[in-house]
């Protein structure tokens, strides 16, 4: 039998919880089973059922459990308890992580103690962005005894706000009391409860075994919704459970006020409760229970809060009300919201235009595309836009595009100039809107719209709010807080490899469902076909025979002006006559004199202002990049890529990268002009290592991308599918992608 048992539910966490894991099974103390909880059958599912299937292969220690779809998070717990057979049970969130030597210093707690049935521990509240907030259970130490208890020893409990991961539960205690988590929100409250009452022996440790995670959006039991009335139910089953066991008196009492204490706030705080029918609905129900739940003898507390308990105990709503100022409260924030929006509208573009056609139904039917602000028809949006018209004909599919390039639109799509009144009344009215990037903070985002975000590449660069680290970098990005309130408008996000959908949930802190079906504009990387490749090559003015290198640089934000990092018109004129290069680069490269020769030469093409990144690539026999993102893409080809990292040292340093490139790179690494010339005038770019990185590379990146996924998208968007019935990616080891030139 193991010392312990760590159970974690996996569901919704697929950024965090690799790291959840690894707090484990990184403890110095190994005696113990980690009872990975799964709420999908399928591994193929989702991104969690995945990872816990790769730790399981991987460690003996870990174990898959599988709960009912849709038991949430007490079913999850149950399951595992279930499924448990250690000595001790512990639970974390899968987003929760255990401090290193937390389970030594458990286990040596319980050895102190010569066994207990339950003892508690600290736990740190990580907030997302501003870091650790300190220990939050430090009451339960002070006055403590220093031995085992009962909760009639310590005045300190039953504390309903001790959540199930701050403490560990003798398994034969749980399953001898039958005791288990009860459905619905606020569970934590009831089982600490059961606990704490049951338990004949009770220790502490003032120690923080475990970090765990405020979310951006809040936790989930103080956000604004009907579930808080599951508070209620809470309360009820609590003291309902107290009343059938030989409990003291005193203790009740404890019980009863702090549970009314938290009954009280949520009566207090009308942003928890979206509506005041609710609110007083609220109340009532409340009112009711603490009618029937109230200990003989029962005293109030003094001040203030013994005036709520009296209110409560009265029904008197409307006297309760005033005392808290809700009323007035509310009224102000509704003012002042109105004074914003007033002003907003005064000085918005468009307004009259844009707010006549927010009083207007949204259409079902229209559905509004753009990428990179407007600057053409591009990107994942582009594909999707194209397969919406083939698999959704029914839609009317608009492409936003400013006014610069707006001639340059395939025929056939219909456009819209972006800041034109036109554009104003799509957006105000469209059912569906996907970008690459994001619509500017103005554009309001109506109810029941679906808003995609697309991405435009795989991340190796920080991003979102984890570049908060990087002056260099954040000071592109603008106030972190409007970012947010732009990304909180997502509904979906794509996602076109596991390391991205890690990275979007970190980087992005907002609620939207991660969509793991690729990169539509990936596409065209296994449906083009070898004569589409020629026709590329031709229209690029590429001469038949030549090998065609793509150089495909990145931008570096801690320079303010341009400098090329290779010395492109050198590298030509080294490479014999049978290449031929295509620069993809900055405009900041014309006007050199060596570069000029060299296109005079027939070496270089400048391929810059070519308006699908995906054609060059499918024209390039091999890649030359440095920390681009294109990387990820072109790696779809299984060509050729070597990586020019002669800045990494100062590029990770400056703008935070999410792994080392240099040590899993997808090809050769040049770190200078000579040792770049070296690897195209030997055998390094084909060689067996170089087909041995590429796949390894393409394994970890390329796992999504099959042709498929923008029908995937249509189909599950705008079509309505069930995830259940949207075709996966096919394996990688079965894809054909497009053929290279002869």
């Amino acid at each position: 039998m193991s010392r312990f048992s760590i159970i974690v539910p996996t569901h919704g966490v697929p950024g965090r919880l690799a790291d959840c894991l690894a707090s484990v099974l990184g403890q110095s103390f190994t005696d113990f089973e980690l009872i990975a909880v799964v709420d999908s059958p399928d591994e193929g599912a989702g991104q969690g059922p995945a990872i816990v299937a790769e730790h399981v292969a991987r460690d003996p220690r870990v174990r898959r459990a599988q709960s009912p779809p849709g038991a949430g998070l007490p079913g999850a717990r149950n399951t595992g308890v279930a499924a448990a057979s250690g000595e001790y049970l512990l639970f974390l969130d899968g987003d929760d992580t255990l401090t290193p030597g937390a389970l030594d210093a458990l286990d040596a707690r319980i050895k102190e103690c010569e066994g207990v049935d339950l003892l508690l521990f600290d736990h740190e509240r990580l907030h997302w962005f501003e870091g650790g907030q300190g220990p939050a259970l430090e009451r339960l130490w002070r006055g403590a005894p220093r031995g085992a208890f009962t909760v009639a020893e310590h005045a300190a409990l039953p504390d309903p706000l001790v959540p199930a991961f701050s403490a560990a539960y003798r398994r034969a205690f749980v399953a001898g009391h039958g005791l288990s988590f009860a459905p619905g929100m606020f569970t934590d409250a009831v089982w600490g409860v059961q606990s704490a009452l049951r338990a004949d022996r009770i220790a502490v440790l003032d120690r923080v075994c475990v970090r765990h995670l405020l979310r951006r959006q809040g936790a989930r039991n103080r956000r604004v919704g009907v579930h808080h009335l599951e508070l209620l139910d809470q309360f009820d089953r609590a003291m309902a459970g107290a009343a059938v066991l030989d409990v003291p008196a005193p203790v009740v009492a404890r019980l009863f006020g702090r549970f009314t204490h938290e009954v009280l706030k949520t009566a207090s705080t009308p942003a928890r409760l979206p509506s005041a029918p609710l609110r007083r609905r609220f109340f009532r129900q409340a009112t009711r229970l603490y009618r029937r739940h109230r200990p003989a003898g029962f005293r109030p507390p003094p001040g203030s809060i013994g005036v709520q308990h009296r209110l409560l105990a009265a029904g008197a709503y409307e006297a309760f009300c005033a005392l808290r100022g809700l009323k007035s409260r509310a009224d102000k924030a509704c003012a002042s919201v109105q004074e914003v929006r007033e002003t907003l509208e005064r000085r918005l573009p468009g307004r009259d235009v844009y707010a006549a056609a927010l009083k207007r139904p949204v259409d079902e039917n229209l559905a509004v595309f753009s990428a990179y602000w407007g600057r053409g028809y591009a990107c994942n949006p582009a594909a999707i836009h194209a397969k919406a018209r083939e698999l959704a004909p029914h839609l009317r599919c608009v492409f936003l595009v400013d006014e610069e390039h707006a001639h340059q639109m395939p025929e056939g799509v219909e456009c819209v100039v972006t800041g034109s009144g036109r554009y104003w009344e799509v957006m105000a009215r469209a059912k569906y809107t996907f970008n690459n990037v994001n619509f500017e903070g103005r554009v309001q985002k109506r109810p029941g719209t679906v808003h995609v975000q697309t991405q435009h590449g795989t991340p190796l660069k920080h991003m979102g709010v984890d570049q908060a680290a990087y002056p260099a970098a954040a000071a592109g990005m603008g106030p972190f807080g409007r970012m947010l309130t732009r990304t909180d408008r997502w509904d979906y996000n794509l996602s076109a490899n596991r390391h991205s959908t890690e990275v979007w949930e970190r980087a992005f802190p907002s609620g939207f469902e991660q969509l793991e079906y690729g990169y539509p504009r990936n596409d065209a990387y296994y449906t083009s076909t070898a004569e589409d490749v020629r026709r590329i090559r031709r229209g690029l003015g590429i001469p038949e025979g030549r090998t065609a290198v793509l150089y495909a640089p990145t931008h570096r934000d801690y320079r303010e002006g341009f400098s090329a990092q290779l010395d492109l018109a050198a590298f030509c004129a080294a490479l014999d006559e049978s290449y031929v290069v295509l620069l993809r680069a900055h405009h900041f490269y014309e006007g050199s004199a060596g570069l000029a020769r060299a296109v005079r030469a027939g070496k270089l093409i400048d391929v810059t202002a070519h308006r699908s990144t995906e054609e060059i690539c499918l024209a390039a026999d091999a890649l030359i990049t440095d920390y681009s993102s294109i990387m990820f893409d072109y790696a779809n080809l299984d060509r050729p890529i070597v990586v020019y990292a002669d800045d990494w040292d100062v590029y990770r340093e400056s703008r935070g990268v999410y792994f080392d490139l240099p040590a899993n790179p997808p090809g050769p690494v040049a770190r200078t002009l000579e040792e770049l010339v070296g690897v195209f005038r030997g055998d390094t770019l084909h060689g067996e290592r170089s087909r041995r990185l590429r796949a390894a590379f393409r394994e970890r990146f390329c796992a999504f991308d099959d042709g498929h996924a923008a029908e995937r998208v249509v189909r599950r968007v705008l079509l309505g599918e069930e995830p259940d019935a949207i075709r996966p990616p096919m394996p990688l080891h079965v894809r054909v992608p497009a053929p290279a030139s002869p």
